[in-house]
């Protein structure tokens, strides 16, 4: 099915390159104090406009399977496969490149991830299994407004806290927790903006100023919170956090908008490969910056490196993988 929409191809493969974006500019993020201000903030800003990938692929899920179409017996088994092989992937890496004792991560197998990046597969399940129940209504744009900044601002938990006196009013307690709630709401917001009609020019333009704005937001906060604590914070950089929401809406609305043909060529070989890709990317990023192959004095050209070397190795894999994986089961 996805393979007939242009604009979530294009949409998911710069999700995809968002990601590696964000493991590739956290060293930076997270050492402030060998890094210059200057290059800590490039990372930072190319971080904050990164931090909408992981709500994007919710979202895009959401508006495969938040329909007509629920997920099916060979995606639930698919993404079990996955998450086994990945994990055995990264498992060896252990083992055989890292002093990381590969016994604490098998103990804790399923509680959290072998891997920091394989949560995500753990999260997903959640969207998948709701599926089969939920089909999501046409609404109005207004109603998805209102919802939006009810849910995502004014209600979020992760909303800093706004107060006047003793007074405190942001955010509004409504009994939501977890984060959780709000993977499946982006999955919803998938869904609705998807079916909804977007096309016209204004709201384009509105959503591209929105996107521009909360990155802006998301990076200034982050940085304010650095001068503050002395310290990184990811009060800003949380995917459940207010400008992250309304980014990664935003973002759909204008790829599905402007980007809404075939898929850009190069975007169609990455979105073909997405899976893998991400499987494979942390491991590249590790071993790089644990083997002293990263080049973090000169950031300029270490950012481009990193990035380009991880998406070229990646992919490779995702190729070869691919050949042998003929059914597509973790491919």
């Amino acid at each position: 099915m996805s393979q007939k929409i242009g604009w979530i191809d294009n949409l998911r493969a710069v999700a995809c390159l968002m990601v590696i974006m964000i493991h590739t500019t956290t060293w930076y993020i997270t050492n402030s104090p060998q890094v210059a201000e200057y290059h800590w903030d490039i990372a930072n800003l190319l971080n904050s406009a990164s931090r909408v990938c992981v709500p994007i692929f919710f979202m895009i899920s959401g508006y495969l399977f938040f329909g007509e179409r629920s997920a099916q017996h060979r995606h639930f088994l698919r993404i079990v496969l996955c998450l086994l092989f990945y994990s055995a992937v990264a498992l060896i890496y252990i083992t055989l490149l890292t002093p990381i004792s590969e016994m604490i991560s098998i103990k804790h197998l399923l509680q959290k991830p072998v891997f920091y990046h394989l949560w995500f597969f753990f999260a997903i399940m959640v969207i998948y299994l709701l599926s089969p129940l939920i089909e999501v209504k046409t609404v109005r744009p207004g109603y998805l407004a209102v919802l939006v900044l009810v849910l995502a601002v004014v209600a979020n938990p992760n909303t800093v806290d706004q107060s006047v006196g003793p007074f405190h009013w942001l955010p509004v307690n409504l009994y939501i927790g977890g984060d959780t709630f709000y993977y499946v709401l982006y999955a919803l917001l998938g869904r609705a903006i998807g079916m909804m009609d977007t096309g016209k020019r204004a709201i384009s333009w509105l959503a591209g100023l929105l996107f521009a704005a909360c990155v802006l937001g998301i990076s200034v906060g982050t940085k304010k919170e650095l001068h503050i604590n002395g310290a990184f914070s990811d009060t800003w950089y949380l995917y459940c956090g207010p400008l992250v929401f309304i980014a990664a809406v935003s973002l759909m609305i204008l790829f599905k908008n402007c980007l809404n043909q075939r898929p850009l060529p190069g975007l169609a070989l990455i979105s073909r490969h997405s899976l893998p890709i991400y499987g494979f990317h942390a491991l590249f990023i590790h071993f790089m910056r644990t083997h002293h192959l990263d080049h973090t004095r000169l950031p300029l050209l270490d950012i481009p490196l990193i990035f380009a070397v991880t998406l070229a190795g990646s992919l490779l894999l995702a190729i070869g993988l691919r050949r042998i994986d003929k059914y597509q089961l973790v491919s």
